[in-house]
């Protein structure tokens, strides 16, 4: 892969794409921080989180950089992985299922940077098969019922499933911090 140039003058970065995502800017080393999130993890405790990026004409975005940060309790974890370091372009997790706490749905919070934006943006994933405690889960309620479907993952053999849409009719719901 030849090098992709990157300046200053993108409006959010990475900047710094060589330290970050180097792979994904043609770099020949790795990140300190990838998307396993489970190395010391047994096989059995561990699931697959993988999904796109989509702009809004439904193009996916080839250089977008996903960081996942989890903290259930149990489990405190941080990833990141940069889309084109992907052949498909998708993101990919290796990571702890998240555990409820206090009665709240798991999630696990997204950060995400691309070119484009001004500021990263802050969004969750909650798992489909987490029905009961999603229909209680305080921050899940403040989304409206018909937006919700935006913010769950969903099982497709054995991996979860999470596609994330800047804009459009499936638009994710993304937070302000």
């Amino acid at each position: 892969m030849s090098k992709r140039l990157q300046t200053p003058s993108q409006t959010v970065g990475p900047f710094f794409a060589y330290g970050l995502t180097p792979r994904q800017y043609g770099y020949d080393y790795d990140s300190w921080v990838d998307g396993d999130m489970a190395h010391d993890l047994n096989e059995s405790d561990i699931i697959t989180l993988s999904g796109r990026i989509f702009d809004g004409d439904g193009t996916v975005i080839p250089d977008a950089m996903v960081e996942l940060w989890l903290n259930d309790g149990i489990n405190k974890r941080f990833g990141r992985f940069g889309t084109g370091t992907d052949p498909e372009n998708r993101f990919i997790f290796r990571l702890p299922k998240p555990q409820s706490v206090d009665g709240q749905a798991p999630f696990v919070s997204v950060v995400l940077f691309m070119r484009g934006q001004l500021i990263h943006s802050f969004t969750r994933i909650y798992f489909s098969d987490e029905s009961m405690l999603n229909e209680g889960d305080e921050v899940l309620s403040t989304v409206p019922l018909d937006r919700r479907r935006t913010l769950m993952a969903h099982k497709k053999g054995d991996v979860y499933e999470f596609n994330i849409y800047m804009q459009g009719p499936n638009e994710t719901v993304f937070f302000e911090v």
